[in-house]
């Protein structure tokens, strides 16, 4: 069994591989595009989550037992798909379909639970809804699994994240976790010149949920995080992230939210990867 310093170093090796293997799909995709920045945005969520974190078995991917993982924000499917790679549902050549005619890997999730996609996804502001059942579910059934769910700070716009953040509070949902992107940008710009979204953090801590604030790129805050617990309270973690994190040119740039990349750009930012020493 891995101690923390192992599964640390692991899944910090694990991000690295899966922003090439975005880049290689970014690429792949060609003129389709895809949403790069809120992709590589969560990586070291989704490398905490399948690295070290999530009970499943792909070999078994409809153990009852198994974690539920949910991208309510659909889009970023690129930091999903790489993960489930990493750990066996899907071969890395396979990551080299995405958007393809006829592939199952497409802009935002389809339900496929012998590729670990557990639901379809994408319409911002129903994930968290989604979750909400499928813990309470859980719960009543007396099963102990746990349901992630991976929400933009942008998303947080929608009232009807705030109706499901009431219902975890009330029917005491310590099953579920919240993992808040907090990368700044929507779609078309900055949350605060769209529709400012304030302090997160004491939004949902109003909401009755145990709040922790991270560095959503430091691995090791993400990672202790996700063992915290309060009994009876659900956890929302609010991972403080850089849109289009670890390559310079798209990073904080929300052109980059949706656009497709070139070869000579796909290289440079390969080279620039290939120069992080991961520590």
């Amino acid at each position: 069994m891995e101690n923390r310093e192992e599964s640390i170093q692991n899944i910090k090796n694990m991000a690295m591989r899966m922003r090439k293997n975005i880049l290689d799909m970014a690429l792949a995709a060609g003129a389709s595009s895809s949403h790069l920045g809120g992709g590589l945005s969560i990586v070291e969520i989704t490398a905490t989550l399948y690295g070290a974190i999530m009970k499943y078995d792909h070999n078994d991917p409809e153990w009852s037992e198994r974690d539920r993982f949910i991208l309510s924000k659909g889009h970023g499917v690129l930091g999903y798909y790489t993960a489930l790679a990493e750990v066996g549902f899907v071969s890395v050549e396979e990551l080299l379909t995405f958007e393809k005619t006829g592939s199952d890997l497409i802009g935002h999730p389809v339900i496929n639970r012998k590729k670990g996609i557990e639901f379809s996804n994408g319409s911002l502001g129903m994930g968290l809804s989604l979750g909400i059942g499928v813990a309470l579910a859980g719960k009543r059934r007396n099963s102990d699994f746990k349901t992630y769910v991976v929400m933009g700070d942008g998303e947080c716009n929608e009232g009807s994240v705030w109706e499901a953040a009431m219902a975890a509070a009330h029917f005491k949902l310590e099953n579920i976790v919240a993992i808040l992107d907090r990368n700044n940008f929507q779609q078309t710009g900055s949350n605060s010149a769209i529709m400012s979204v304030g302090d997160l953090a004491s939004k949902w801590a109003s909401f009755e949920w145990e709040v922790v604030e991270v560095d959503g790129h430091n691995v090791e805050e993400l990672y202790d995080a996700f063992h915290h617990h309060i009994p009876e309270k659900p956890l929302a973690i609010v991972a403080h992230t850089t849109k289009g994190k670890g390559v310079s040119f798209a990073e904080n740039n929300n052109a980059w939210h949706h656009a497709a990349l070139s070869k000579s750009q796909h290289e440079s930012a390969i080279n620039e990867l290939n120069n992080i020493e991961v520590v």
